[in-house]
C-alpha cells in the first residue's frame, strides 16, 4: 500500500514538504503525530490524525504516539481563542493511561519492524533546566520566525503569554528530540499544526548545521485537512458537547447515534476519512445509496465500521439493538433478550418513572397506572391516558394497547422493567 497515493484518494492529504513522498516510498520510516492529554479520553475530533497513523503502519511504516506531558501542562494555542487552565501531574498521568488504551484499539504494538510506540515528551524534558532548553533550542529560532506562525498572529490582538508563545519550540524540540533518539524522519498532524510541525522540522535543519538542499537525513511534515461538514461547520460535536472514545462519557449507543444521524452530504467524505473500507466498496455503497437515501446505507456502513473499532462487537451490537428498541420495529422478543444490565445502558436518557408494589396495588387498571401510579409523569391525568389509548397511541413492551380498562396482567421485563411508548416517544417504569 502507498501511504500518499492512499491519503489522496481519500481526501486525507493537505499538505506536505518537498521529498516526503520520496522519502516514504524509498524505505520504512519511523513518524510520529503528538496528542494533548487535557482530557481524560480522547474524542472523534482525534479520530482523522489517528487513522493518519494507522494507514501510516499499514502501508509498513513505524508509527509513534507522542502523548503530551510535559507540553499539555501549558496547552497548543493554536485555534485557541484564550489561554486554558494548568493542569496538574497527577491529573495529566491519569489522561495519559486513558489516551494510551483508546489508541491500543487502533495500532499494533507487538513485536514487528513496524510495531507502533508510543512516547511522552515528559521524560525529556521534566529534567531540563530553563537555561539549558535556551541553549538548546531556544538560540536557533528567531522572534520573528516564531511570530509569523499562524497560531501566534491570530492570538496577538487578543495577548498570548510568553508561555502559550513558547510552545511551538516545546513541539519543536520533540521533533529534535525524536529525530535524534528515535530515528523519526516525520511528523503529522492536522492542517492547524502546519506551523507547529514545520518550526520542528526547521529546528532540526538549523541544530544539524544542514542547507536546505540536504537530501541525506532530511526532517518531513504532513497534514491531513481538518474535517468540516457539508455546509463548512465544525465536525465531531454533538448537542450535548463533544463525541468521546471512552464509553463512560458518551456510551456506545450514544456514539452509534451519532454517526447514523450524519447528513447524506456529509457521509462520502467521512466514510472515506473515518473507515478502512477499500475504494472500491466505498463506491458501490455510494450508489446503492444514491438509490434508496432513505435506508442510510451510508451512515450505517460508517456507524458499524467506527463504533466497532471503538467499542467492539459487543459494543455495536448493543448500539444497534438500543437503535431498534428505542427508534426501530423491534418486538417484545427484542425486549426480552435484553440482559439487565443492558436495560440502564439502553434506555439511558429516556424518562423512568419508579412505581412502588403499593402503588401497583392500587391501580384498577392500565389507565390507572399510566396517570396515577406514574404520578403523572407518563399521562399527567386518566383522561389524558384514557384518550391516548383509544386513539391508539399507546404501546407496552411493543405492543399496542386498545382498551384503557384493560387489566394489569402484564409482562414486566426482567420482572421490573415495563416499556411504555407514546406514539414515538418512549418512558420506562422500574417497579421497586
Amino acid at each position: 500500500m502507498n501511504f500518499i497515493e492512499e491519503l489522496r484518494w481519500r481526501g486525507m492529504l493537505n499538505d506536505m514538504t518537498p521529498g516526503t513522498e520520496a522519502q516514504l516510498s524509498k524505505e520504512m520510516t519511523a513518524g510520529y503525530i503528538g496528542f494533548d492529554p487535557t482530557a481524560a479520553s480522547l474524542h472523534i475530533g482525534n479520530l482523522a490524525t489517528i487513522m493518519l497513523l494507522v494507514h501510516f503502519q499499514r502501508a509498513g511504516h513505524k508509527p509513534f504516539a507522542l502523548v503530551g506531558g510535559a507540553t499539555g501542562m501549558i496547552g497548543d494555542p493554536s485555534g485557541k481563542a484564550a489561554e486554558r487552565d494548568f493542569l496538574s501531574e497527577e491529573t495529566l498521568r491519569l489522561n495519559q493511561e486513558g489516551i494510551k488504551k483508546q489508541l491500543e484499539k487502533f495500532l499494533t504494538f507487538s513485536d514487528a519492524p513496524n510495531s507502533a510506540e508510543m512516547v511522552n515528551n515528559y521524560d525529556w524534558f521534566k529534567e531540563f533546566s530553563f537555561l539549558g532548553f535556551l541553549r538548546e533550542a531556544g538560540k536557533h529560532l528567531t522572534v520573528n520566525y516564531m511570530m509569523a506562525k499562524d497560531s501566534v498572529k491570530k492570538r496577538l490582538e487578543t495577548g498570548i503569554s510568553f508561555t502559550e508563545f513558547s510552545y511551538q519550540l516545546l513541539q519543536g524540540y520533540d521533533y529534535y528530540w525524536l529525530y535524534k533518539n528515535k530515528g523519526i524522519r516525520l511528523q503529522m498532524g492536522g492542517s492547524d499544526q502546519w506551523g507547529n510541525i514545520t518550526t520542528g522540522t526547521e529546528l532540526i535543519r538549523r541544530k544539524e548545521e544542514r542547507g536546505t538542499e540536504a537530501e541525506d537525513d532530511r526532517a518531513f511534515a504532513l497534514t491531513t485537512p481538518l474535517v468540516t461538514k457539508a455546509d463548512g461547520t465544525k465536525f465531531g460535536k454533538s448537542e450535548s458537547g463533544n463525541v468521546w472514545l471512552d464509553p463512560r462519557l458518551t456510551s456506545p449507543y450514544q456514539f452509534y447515534q451519532f454517526w447514523l444521524n450524519t447528513a447524506d452530504n456529509d457521509c462520502p467524505r467521512l466514510i472515506r476519512v473515518f473507515t478502512l473500507l477499500s475504494q472500491e466498496d466505498i463506491v458501490r455503497l455510494e450508489a446503492e445509496h444514491a438509490e434508496a437515501p432513505h435506508l442510510r446505507i451510508l451512515q450505517k456502513a460508517i456507524a458499524q465500521e467506527v463504533t466497532t473499532r471503538v467499542h467492539g462487537q459487543e459494543g455495536y451490537e448493543l448500539a444497534v439493538k438500543a437503535s431498534e428498541v428505542l427508534f426501530g420495529k423491534a418486538t417484545i422478543d427484542t425486549l426480552r433478550s435484553i440482559a439487565v444490565d443492558e436495560f440502564d445502558v439502553i434506555f439511558e436518557g429516556v424518562p423512568q418513572t419508579e412505581v412502588s408494589a403499593d402503588e401497583l396495588a392500587a391501580c384498577k387498571d392500565i389507565t390507572d397506572l399510566l396517570s396515577v401510579a406514574s404520578k403523572g409523569e407518563v399521562y399527567a391525568s386518566k383522561g389524558e391516558a384514557r384518550r391516548a389509548i383509544t386513539q391508539n397511541a399507546v404501546s407496552l413492551n411493543k405492543t399496542k394497547v386498545s382498551d384503557p380498562a384493560a387489566s394489569l396482567a402484564l409482562e414486566w421485563l426482567q420482572d421490573r422493567y415495563l416499556l411504555v411508548s407514546k406514539g414515538k416517544k418512549n418512558h420506562l417504569l422500574k417497579k421497586v
